[in-house]
């Protein structure tokens, strides 16, 4: 059943036509660097953006920092959205049940689609982020100037800390696929279960921003995403990005646990 969900999933032109626009907004700001010279002084933009013109290795570090406040979270919310509550719209949940599968199985099937889909779709913008910046811009071949401490870092180095960087953002993205997954349990319309999951990462991102939430910031789900900037510090502060990813699993384990409950006992009528 895992085989089939992925093939359906990546066999849909709409997922790679998300993967595609996702990607259009970092080669878009990487072609506006290279034909303007002008990057944003150190601490402004998108974290890493202000190092590239220097070190285009670094760009797919600034790829991922552009999406994932807004672009990213939006088409992972989108597909985890349409998991369970597009099944049930089109009319085919019910006919899938009636497999000798289980309800159970078809829920891990469905969330081990999802993390595929996550992990290919930052993997890639990863991907097209080295592919454009070594293009465009200069590549240091003796150290990196990190965009965050100053120091330097060996090509190496840089490579160690991007897949890091790539994991951490995999899993920051499978708490919105938690969410979203849940209210996909909850409803026969993919768009309202995508909305429902949208709407808890855009709140989280204003209390975030306000003083009277200062006491539950470090609970907000989006609180932790670009911690990933830690990664090239040196050394590297783990501080900030072990409580990401524990935050990110409790969300994701309570959120998953919600989902399977609610779909195994819920009356199927589509």
């Amino acid at each position: 059943m895992i085989a089939v969900e992925l093939r359906k999933l990546f066999r849909r032109p709409r997922t790679w036509i998300t993967i595609a626009l996702l990607n259009s907004l970092p080669v878009l700001v990487a072609v506006l660097l290279k034909v303007t010279d002008l990057a944003p002084r150190p601490g402004e933009g998108p974290a890493f953006l202000s190092a590239v013109l220097t070190n285009g290795t670094l760009f797919p570090l600034a790829a991922l920092a552009i999406v994932l406040p807004l672009f990213l979270p939006i088409a992972v919310a989108v597909v985890a959205g349409d998991s369970v509550a597009g099944e049930a719209q089109g009319g085919t949940l019910r006919y899938l049940l009636a497999r000798p599968a289980g309800r159970t199985r078809l829920l891990v099937a469905k969330l081990v689609a999802l993390v595929v889909f996550v992990l290919v779709t930052v993997v890639i913008v990863a991907i097209v982020g080295y592919v454009v910046g070594t293009t465009l811009f200069e590549v240091q071949s003796l150290g990196a100037t990190t965009a965050v401490s100053g120091t330097s870092l060996t090509p190496d180095q840089v490579a160690g800390r991007t897949l890091l960087s790539i994991g951490y953002v995999t899993i920051s993205m499978l708490g919105v696929a938690a969410f979203a997954m849940f209210f996909s349990t909850l409803t026969d319309s993919p768009q309202l279960a995508t909305l429902g999951a949208l709407a808890v990462l855009i709140g989280s991102s204003l209390l975030f921003t306000l003083d009277a939430a200062s006491d539950i910031a470090p609970y907000l789900p989006t609180r932790y995403w670009l911690s990933f900037v830690d990664f090239f510090r040196d050394p590297i502060l783990w501080r900030n990005v072990v409580r990401g990813l524990g935050l990110q699993a409790v969300y994701v384990v309570v959120l998953l646990g919600a989902a399977w409950a609610n779909f195994t006992t819920k009356d199927i009528t589509s």
